[in-house]
C-alpha cells in the first residue's frame, strides 16, 4: 500500500526540538516532507508575508529527508508546501509542532503553530497543532510522542471534517505519568496583558509586552481543566468565526437598518 504522505510544519523553526519528535513520529506513519520558518516565529498567528520577497531553500536540518526552511511565517511555510512544493500533490495529514509551550484556552488565536494547521485544513488537509507544556529549549517530548502517534492514526484512518482541525496539548509529566485522552472545549481564558515601560539609549520610550493568564472557566469540560489534571487535552477547532447563537437574535437588524430607514 502507498504510504500517506505527512507535510510536517511548526513556529518554533526548523531546528527546534518539538519538531524533530514530531519527525520522528510521522516517520512511523508515512512519508513526510518539512517545510519550517529559518527562525522562531511564535505569537505570528495567521499572519502571512505580503511587503517582503519569501525566501525558501532546501535544509540540512534532517538527514536524508525532504527539508526545506521559509523566510517567513508558518502560514506562508503551508502556503508555499501546497502551491509550489507539492506540484499538485495533496497531503494525507499536516501535523504542526510539536510546539514548546502551551496553545490551550484562548492561545489558538495567536499561535503561529496552530495558524499554520488551519492554513493546511483550509485547503482540504486534515491537520493537527501540538503542543508541549514545557517552553524551555531542552524540553522533555518522549512521554508525549505514544500520545502524539496515536492521535495521528486516528485522524488518518479516520479523518476529520472538512475545515476542521484539532488543538492538543500535551502535559508536561513523566513517563506513565499522563491519564490518558480529553476531547474538549476550549476553555474561556484570557491573557490580562501588562505594558513594561522602558526607555532606550537614545532617549526613546519602547515598550515590552507581559501580563498574567487568568482563567475564571473551572468546567470539567475544558482543555485547560484536561491538562491540569493530567490528560492530554484534544479540542476541535475550525476556522469558521460565526457566533452561530447570535444569528437569530440578529435577525432584526435587518428590519432595523433597512433601505427605507436611513437619512443622510
Amino acid at each position: 500500500m502507498k504510504k500517506p504522505l505527512i507535510l510536517v510544519t511548526n513556529d518554533d523553526g526548523v531546528t527546534a526540538p518539538g519538531i524533530r519528535a514530531l519527525v520522528e513520529v510521522a516517520l512511523q506513519l508515512g512519508d513526510v516532507l518539512i517545510v519550517a520558518p529559518d527562525s522562531p516565529q511564535s505569537g505570528m498567528g495567521h499572519a502571512i508575508t505580503i511587503h517582503d520577497p519569501i525566501r525558501l531553500h532546501p535544509s540540512r536540518a534532517f538527514e536524508g529527508l525532504e527539508v526545506f526552511e521559509c523566510s517567513g511565517t508558518p502560514v506562508d511555510c503551508v502556503k508555499l508546501a501546497v502551491n509550489v512544493l507539492l506540484n499538485g500533490r495533496e497531503p494525507d495529514l499536516c501535523v504542526s509542532g510539536i510546539n514548546h509551550g502551551s496553545n490551550a484556552s484562548i492561545n489558538i488565536i495567536y499561535s503561529g503553530t496552530l495558524s499554520a494547521a488551519m492554513e493546511a485544513s483550509l485547503e482540504g488537509i486534515p491537520s493537527i497543532g501540538f503542543s508541549l507544556l514545557d517552553y524551555s529549549h531542552n524540553a522533555n517530548f518522549e512521554p508525549a510522542k505514544p500520545f502524539v502517534r496515536q492521535i495521528m492514526e486516528y485522524v488518518l484512518n479516520s479523518g476529520l471534517e472538512r475545515g476542521s482541525l484539532l488543538n492538543v496539548n500535551l502535559p508536561n509529566l513523566p513517563a506513565g505519568e499522563i491519564k490518558g485522552v480529553k476531547v474538549c472545549r476550549q476553555a474561556d481564558a484570557r491573557w490580562k496583558e501588562e505594558f513594561v515601560e522602558a526607555v532606550d539609549p537614545r532617549g526613546q520610550k519602547y515598550y515590552w509586552l507581559t501580563g498574567r493568564f487568568e482563567n475564571n472557566d473551572i468546567e470539567p469540560d475544558t482543555d485547560l481543566w484536561a491538562l491540569e489534571n493530567g490528560y492530554v487535552s484534544v479540542v476541535p477547532s475550525m476556522h469558521d468565526l460565526t457566533n452561530y447563537k447570535a444569528l437569530d437574535r440578529m435577525r432584526s437588524l435587518e428590519h432595523i437598518v433597512a433601505p427605507h430607514t436611513l437619512t443622510i
